[in-house]
């Protein structure tokens, strides 16, 4: 006899399908979830590493479809040492709240007047410099500056800012080789390039005339004249005292009229 579906069986079934959650049209898997150590963990110490922080979260719950909730908890794990501090005084004065808040309260705290001063200072005071760097070590991170700084910036208005510190002639060779649209692995090839194969892109230090006078006189000093050597009974400089022939008698009394 055929088996016929009853409220129940449905029920049952309409249970069932409800135990495994959704967000949007993907179901969530645990297993799926990267694990803990895998996650980016956030210190509050960094020049820019909250944005990075909030950049790999999203990132996460893009990927995995991972829910607010679980995100939250694992916060008391990701933030670490002053961010840890923060989060433990924010949580016992605020209680609890969804991601998008904490976000908000992270930007609120970290992206600060006082960072963007930092942030544009640094960016401003760093010019590049064969002697001091790789260009592709500078390239990058005031890259990474001005990403945190401005978030909304597009990647050709970035280029064209780091180009402006490289200085004329440096700024005028890249842009020759060049040609927009170019990624960043472009402008990088670029800068080392010209900076290993030419003089451009090098500082060089003028020394100042008094600085050259200074070691003048202190090589002098450290290499002083030899003195003169003369027989102190006649004065001559041509011999000394065996091969004098006007030696003074001691005993010699001389006569005064």
């Amino acid at each position: 006899m055929p088996r016929h579906s009853t409220p129940l069986t449905e029920e049952n079934l309409s249970v069932k399908g409800s135990l495994t959650p959704f967000l949007g049209e993907n179901p969530v898997c645990a297993k799926d979830i990267p694990k803990l150590e895998e996650w980016t963990t956030f210190s509050g110490e960094g020049e820019y590493t909250h944005v990075e922080f909030i950049r790999t979260i999203d990132i996460l719950q893009e990927d995995f479809n991972i829910p607010y909730e679980i995100i939250v908890g694992k916060l008391h794990s990701l933030l670490t040492r002053t961010a840890k501090k923060w989060y433990y005084k924010m949580r016992l004065y605020h209680a609890k709240h969804d991601l998008p808040w904490w976000k908000c309260e992270i930007i609120t705290k970290w992206a600060n007047n006082s960072w963007r001063f930092k942030m544009e200072n640094a960016i401003e005071s760093v010019i590049l410099s064969s002697e001091k760097g790789k260009p592709l070590t500078w390239f990058l991170k005031q890259k990474d500056r001005l990403s945190a700084l401005h978030p909304d910036m597009s990647d050709s208005m970035i280029y064209m800012k780091l180009l402006r510190k490289c200085g004329g002639e440096l700024e005028h060779a890249i842009k020759c080789i060049c040609v927009e649209p170019c990624s960043k692995e472009d402008y990088i090839n670029a800068m080392e390039d010209i900076i290993t194969r030419t003089r451009i892109g090098k500082t060089w230090t003028r020394v100042p005339m008094e600085s050259k006078m200074f070691s003048k006189a202190s090589r002098e000093k450290k290499n002083p004249e030899r003195p003169v050597l003369k027989y102190h009974e006649c004065g001559s400089t041509s011999h000394l005292a065996n091969t004098c022939t006007k030696k003074a008698k001691i005993n010699e009394v001389q006569v005064i009229e």
